[in-house]
């Protein structure tokens, strides 16, 4: 057992709060990405790792000292780095003659390996060699892939998930416009993936809404898609498995339309209308039909009359 692995008590109230910080929560943390250093680098990949760093800041460890391991090889050390940095995600970097410019990508489920890929650089342009402004630090970027292979092909299914675990940063409610400032786009063509980065111009446009305009920023890389390493279906969806509590709850007799207009439906016993209570009214109240008494005379009278006046005869 490391000692990391050792369950000790706090005994400072700073101990306290790391130990809790680091405990499951219903809602987890931000995930947080490790860039490590291998035995054997290049400059292309010493670079490429600061200008990844850059675009995860503030989320993220750069490790700038060299780490001799393999992680296709022996995972532990990886394994370490994650949980004594509390990172959940992690870029390797390397350099050799038989994979130049590598760099490995990945994520943790449980402080152990989950997803394993490995791209190898075939161009790279990075942030100082665009002469523009750059975005500011701890923007929230905007993920476009495009391509079929990214729907089509298993590896790039995955690859895709992963980018965007790595890339999306934190989760948030409500966004303002001026924070979008950066876009990601990912291009799968040709057995190669593209990526480039764009810097978010607004321009005035007469109008309330800006016209918009992207401006390349970098860093810029073609990719090759190399070995991966691949969680099996059930780990897979075990990772994925949320808690019960989060789940919504299903509204019964909730409906929508094809405008987002939500209708409900209320279940009422039938109601009996003679019974139901209005306004008490003078004209509207039942009077019985009473005959007077006087009645048989005044007809008698009537048809006496009619008979000595034959013009008001009445024909029956």
């Amino acid at each position: 057992m490391t000692q990391l692995d050792r369950v000790t008590k706090p005994k400072t109230k700073r101990a306290k709060r790391f130990i809790e910080k680091r405990d499951p929560k219903l809602l987890e943390n931000t995930k947080n990405a490790m860039l490590i250093k291998g035995g054997n680098t290049s400059e292309t990949v010493t670079e490429a790792l600061k200008n990844i760093y850059s675009l995860k800041k503030p989320n993220a460890v750069l490790y700038k000292k060299k780490n001799i391991t393999r992680p296709f090889e022996d995972q532990t050390s990886v394994e370490f780095f994650s949980k004594k940095s509390d990172c959940s995600l992690f870029m390797f970097g390397s350099h050799n003659k038989k994979r130049p410019h590598n760099l490995i990508i990945g994520r943790m489920f449980d402080y152990h390996i989950l997803d394993m890929i490995e791209l190898g650089i075939e161009k790279f342009h990075g942030l100082s060699d665009f002469k523009n402004s750059k975005s500011a630090e701890g923007s929230k970027p905007m993920l476009v892939f495009a391509g079929d292979l990214f729907e089509l092909d298993n590896n790039h299914k995955r690859l895709k998930n992963l980018l965007i675990d790595f890339f999306r940063g934190p989760t948030v409610s409500n966004i303002r416009l001026g924070g979008l400032e950066i876009v990601l786009h990912f291009t799968a063509l040709a057995g190669k993936i593209f990526m480039r980065s764009y810097k978010v111009l607004m321009k005035k446009s007469g109008c309330r809404i800006p016209r918009i305009e992207l401006e390349e920023m970098g860093p810029s890389f073609d990719f090759v898609l190399k070995r991966t390493h691949l969680a099996s279906d059930d780990l897979y969806k075990k990772s994925l498995q949320q808690p019960k509590s989060l789940k919504a709850k299903k509204k019964k007799n909730l409906s929508r339309d094809v405008f987002g207009t939500s209708y409900g439906r209320i279940h009422m016993e039938k109601q009996d209308l003679a019974k139901l209570q209005t306004r008490k009214m003078k004209g509207l109240k039942r009077k019985g039909a009473k005959v007077p008494a006087a009645a048989p005379a005044a007809a008698v009278e009537e048809e006496d009359q009619a008979g000595s006046n034959p013009k008001s005869a009445r024909v029956e």
